[in-house]
């Protein structure tokens, strides 16, 4: 059974001191503005309107909370790097994804999304950064991948992953095509997250 479809909304907050209980293991999605993120989400979920597609970034201000059959949680974050939001705004934005990866105990992975055609901005390498530290994996959707030939998008995951290698040895990060428009890399992505719940700690 799919892991992410029927996933239900559970709650969105604005602030730490908001966060439900840690029930169970959660999976982060982050990403730049407009890369795909909401898109991405519903294309998983198998659901056209789970979370929000806007044409306008920068629209996901919360971090918002869906809870999923198997009793994990799906986060979806504040889309990161859009200039035209106010810089008092940016900030909390920051704070709000900083806090919530860093000290989420129940945690279990980052799904980052890049545009295929963009991968690797100055600031996805900052959210890596944020990140690996924890040992925690980062799987990254290579999203839009339709909009690219078929030589050009596997040329572009060629990149990505020889950039990837540059890392540490000890963080876990692994990356690959994904398009909403074409539905294709769903159970690629599925197989990865998969792995993560499986060896995520039972709660008490």
């Amino acid at each position: 059974m799919s892991i992410f479809r029927h996933a239900c909304f559970e709650t969105s907050i604005a602030k730490p001191s908001a966060l439900p209980p840690g029930d169970g293991p959660e999976i982060a999605f982050a990403g730049r503005s407009n890369a795909g993120k909401s898109s991405a989400i519903n294309t998983l979920a198998n659901h056209t309107r789970l979370a929000y597609v806007s044409k306008t970034p920068g629209r996901t201000q919360l971090l918002n909370f869906f809870r999923l059959p198997c009793g994990a949680r799906l986060v979806d974050l504040p889309g990161y790097g859009y200039a035209a939001v106010p810089e008092k705004i940016r900030r909390q934005w920051q704070g709000l994804i900083e806090d919530y990866l860093k000290t989420r105990a129940n945690l279990v992975g980052l799904v980052l999304m890049m545009d295929a055609r963009r991968p690797l901005t100055t600031l996805d390498r900052q959210m890596i950064g944020w990140f690996t530290p924890s040992a925690r994996p980062i799987h990254i959707l290579l999203t839009k991948s339709d909009k690219l030939s078929r030589g050009a998008a596997q040329a572009a995951l060629l990149e990505a992953r020889a950039a990837l290698a540059q890392y540490p040895p000890g963080a876990r990060l692994t990356v690959q095509l994904f398009s909403s428009l074409a539905r294709t890399g769903i159970e690629e992505c599925e197989r990865e997250v998969g792995t993560w719940l499986e060896s995520a700690p039972v709660a008490q």
